[in-house]
């Protein structure tokens, strides 16, 4: 079928909930995809984050197709080993954890967080008006209902109204709001993301999330840390709340997790291991076999010392490499984020063409994200090599270089 044929399917049958590139992507490898028409294209977006080992790798293949010829799917009415497994090894990596949920998603797994905070606190003896979360603005925690309403931006809210209740916004980095929020004593619960991903790849200021774990203790909140963009390496450590030292009482975790494979995860610290008895959440999917099985090379994988040593290194490549192509060009402002989750913030000048950028950089076989208009998402896989690192900024610098002269896509 050809290109065209192939992407009226999606005009066709879709329902036109994204913009996707006119391309239709067909096998990878590495750091590496190639379209239907043989193209090429170095990959700096790894499904959103999701492809920490990028793509093919031989022992998550190995994994999944070993899976495959035992066991796919039982409910969570029965036991079968790999996800008992994965529990285990996920409660040992986080060094925080008690007890583990399984799902299928980030959302399910931030859906599942807060029915929990809700359930722990109401058995604290709380009244329904004391289990208030507070969120931040420039957040994204999910599609979901009670994910999105949690998510703290309009633009994903405007039209799913009305929105369930018990949530409240603070500026993100704000301690003296946060502080102001929590004063009244009806707070359940602070969640929020290390680094916001959808809201500018905006790394938590330095000291700030030790002053939310003070105030969670003060006020007799938990703590939950959504690491579902910025968990499983992303940041240089297995967790990014591991940079600042903290200890959460709930993460949840997707994404890279399952290395492209879907599952999500809660993990729950002592504080709140037990405030969920039988019947009270569930999944049919979450967890099943094929999924854990994966996972959990995923994460063994995801947790060595060479992916760390990897993702300092590519760091650094990727910030010298973005500085140079802003000074040279003026297109960008600067460079925040942490380890591979990093983001160009796009000059006055070129403010709202984030997406005219990444068409470009696709024109010249470069696949990156956008994280609201101004700026350009960098989550490459975690093992991405020199060559593909060098080779893929050097596409960006052309791409950058026609945005600059005026261009505005293939």
């Amino acid at each position: 079928m050809s290109l065209h044929d192939l992407l009226a399917l999606g005009r066709d049958h879709y329902l036109p909930v994204y913009r996707q590139r006119e391309l239709v992507l067909e096998r990878g490898q590495g750091a590496r995809v190639w379209d239907s028409e043989g193209r090429e294209y170095i990959d700096f977006a790894a499904g959103i984050a999701v492809c920490g080992l990028g793509h093919n790798d031989p022992d998550l293949v190995a994994a999944l197709v070993g899976q495959a010829g035992k066991l796919w799917h039982t409910s969570n009415i029965f036991h079968s080993e790999p996800p008992l497994r994965l529990a285990q090894e996920l409660v040992e990596a986080s060094r925080f954890a008690e007890r583990v949920f399984l799902c299928n998603s980030g959302a399910e797994a931030n859906e599942a967080a807060i029915k929990l905070v809700r359930k722990w606190a109401t058995a604290q003896g709380r009244e329904p008006a004391r289990r208030v979360i507070v969120t931040f603005r420039g957040s994204f925690h999910g599609r979901t209902l009670a994910a999105v309403t949690a998510t703290a931006q309009p633009k994903y809210q405007e039209g799913c109204e009305p929105l369930p209740g018990g949530f409240r916004y603070v500026d993100f980095n704000d301690e003296a709001a946060l502080e102001d929020a929590m004063a009244g004593g009806d707070v359940a619960a602070v969640m929020l993301e290390p680094v916001q991903g959808e809201g500018g790849v905006v790394p938590a200021a330095p000291g700030f999330l030790q002053a939310v774990r003070a105030l969670c203790d003060r006020h007799g909140a938990l703590l939950v840390l959504d690491e579902i963009q910025s968990g499983m390496g992303r940041t240089g450590r297995l967790f990014a709340h591991w940079h600042d030292g903290v200890v959460p009482d709930v993460v949840t975790l997707a994404k890279a997790l399952g290395g492209g494979f879907p599952i999500g995860a809660m993990l729950v610290g002592p504080k709140a291991s037990g405030a969920m008895g039988f019947g009270d959440h569930g999944t049919t999917f979450g967890g099943n076999p094929l999924a854990a099985a994966v996972a959990r090379v995923a994460l063994r994988k995801l947790s060595s010392p060479a992916i760390a040593a990897n993702v300092a290194r590519q760091e650094s490549a990727l910030r010298a490499g973005l500085d140079a192509i802003g000074k040279e060009s003026g297109v960008f402002a600067g460079v925040r984020g942490r380890g591979l989750m990093l983001g160009a913030l796009l000059a006055p000048a070129h403010a709202g063409r984030a997406g005219v950028i990444l068409d470009l950089a696709a024109a010249e076989g470069l696949l990156l994200l956008q994280a609201g208009p101004d700026v350009l998402r960098f989550v490459p896989a975690l093992n991405i090599g020199d060559a593909e690192v060098a080779e893929g900024l050097a596409r960006l610098r052309r791409a950058v270089a026609a945005a600059s002269a005026g261009q505005s896509g293939p």
